[in-house]
């Protein structure tokens, strides 16, 4: 059944590809736009009826929200009076992607540190200086705009994401290893992402190393924060229970007052401005508390709500890249050929040189193949975060919406690629580690099923 409702998008598809044609043809604005819209939508829909390519769904609705951004801008950047780039709006869409990617980790993914150090001190290190200084140099070599040169960085310069998971477990590697690397990596990112913007792209725009690290903190440890709570209650003592509610009693309480006079009586009484910014995060990651606390309640009800969570991340990313496109459009009808080239070899050199990195410091082939997975998938979503929260999604942002579709496309074609050359497993202590991974791979599964093999 649900094929042939595929396959009849597909035909939708072809027919509004014949008005993109016509609409080409005879120079209609109205006619193009919107076959090209309705091609690139109803062929997202119906790469469900070919097996062979239904693993490239959340790719296609990448691209077909780039489309609709660059057809209809004036759609995207402003519903009536709502204006769609509003910092707030983008923080809580940022937020809602990054609580769907915690809820795929789990606190063990942290404790498996102690089995995989050696391939996790490697991962960390490849990917937070490959990426960067690949990064710069293609700057150096294409001479974009100050703004959107320091994107590039930028892209470079975030941790992996769920998606290199993905990826890692569709290629049957080492994936204990690349949840591990994953996990550390979104920890440390609220401090080397800064660091590496402001060393590295500085001279292009004002960075402000504390700023920034509170916009990711924000972005980030706290919406992930949230959902570790969440995990952590399902198996939780009665003490732990108890400490927990207390602190969201505190919570609720603290978050109360805020809009009744408390943060105005802080801003008068307290002269630091970077005590107050503390005051603000310290805000946060009690919101965190009660997020995780509310949701973890929610969950209890809803048995499947855990699977479903992923759909929600994919919705946030497509709307950020929409609007990316469309804030950035004048921008990316100059430079978008340029910044497409920019991904291909900025993601295939994380590629080969995460790869080969791993095995000169004398990584097993899996695990080599894993950290290549690690260091050339970047958090496209958390780039486009940071950007909206400086106020700069048309410009800073828009590499991340031109990376994110290569990088699913790259990724799956490279996972697929040694899927169907599975390394031997020759010893002992590789088969342990496959064992282990099977504790996570029903994790990945959820979510290639859910996203389309692109993890998202």
């Amino acid at each position: 059944m649900f094929k042939k409702i595929f396959q009849g998008f597909l035909v939708a598809g072809a027919i509004t590809f014949v008005l993109l044609l016509i609409g080409i043809f005879m120079q209609e604005p109205d006619l193009y736009k919107a076959g090209a819209v309705g091609t690139a939508v109803f062929a997202a829909i119906g790469l469900g009826a070919i097996p062979a390519l239904k693993g490239y769904r959340y790719t296609a609705w990448i691209v077909a929200a780039v489309v609709a951004g660059m057809m209809y801008p004036g759609s995207f950047t402003h519903w009536g009076p709502v204006d769609l780039r509003d910092k707030w709006l983008m923080l809580v869409i940022i937020q809602m992607v990054m609580f769907g990617m915690g809820i795929q980790m789990k606190l063990e993914d942290f404790t498996a540190v102690k089995k995989t150090g050696k391939g996790v001190v490697i991962g960390l290190m490849c990917h937070f200086s490959i990426m960067p200084l690949m990064g710069l140099l293609l700057t150096k070599i294409f001479h974009f705009e100050p703004e959107i040169a320091a994107g590039i960085i930028l892209i470079g310069s975030t941790s992996s994401g769920l998606a290199s998971n993905v990826m890692v477990y569709l290629a049957k590697a080492n994936l204990i290893l690349s949840v591990v690397v994953t996990a550390m990596a979104t920890l440390a990112a609220p401090f080397f992402t800064p660091l590496l913007m402001k060393l590295l792209a500085g001279t292009l725009v004002e960075v402000k190393v504390v700023h920034m690290m509170m916009e990711i903190i924000k972005i980030v440890i706290v919406p992930i924060g949230a959902a570790l709570l969440h995990d952590y209650l399902k198996t939780a003592t009665p003490k732990g229970f108890r400490v927990v509610t207390l602190l969201f009693i505190i919570s609720i309480f603290w978050l109360a007052a805020l809009p009744l006079g408390w943060w105005n009586y802080l801003s008068v009484n307290i002269n630091s401005t970077s005590f107050l910014h503390s005051i603000e995060i310290f805000g946060f990651l009690l919101g965190a508390v009660v997020a995780g606390v509310l949701y973890h309640l929610l969950a209890r009800n809803f048995k499947k709500l855990d699977q479903v969570m992923p759909l929600f991340s994919m919705f946030g990313i497509i709307y950020f890249t929409t609007v990316t496109t469309a804030a950035g459009r004048e921008n990316l009808l100059k430079t978008g050929v340029l910044l497409f080239l920019c991904s291909v070899i900025h993601n295939a050199a994380g590629f080969f040189f995460g790869y080969w990195l791993g095995r000169l410091f004398r990584l097993d082939k899996n695990s080599a193949r894993t950290v290549a997975f690690e260091v050339g998938l970047q958090n496209a979503g958390m780039a486009s975060g940071i950007a909206a929260g400086l106020g700069k999604l048309g410009t800073l942002g828009l590499p991340a919406a031109v990376f994110s579709p290569w990088m699913n496309v790259a990724g799956s074609i490279l996972a697929n690629y040694w899927r169907k050359r599975p390394v031997e497993i020759k010893n002992e202590k590789s088969e342990i580690r496959n064992e282990e991974n099977t504790n996570i791979e029903y994790r990945m599964s959820n979510v290639e099923y859910r996203s389309g093999s692109d993890g998202g």
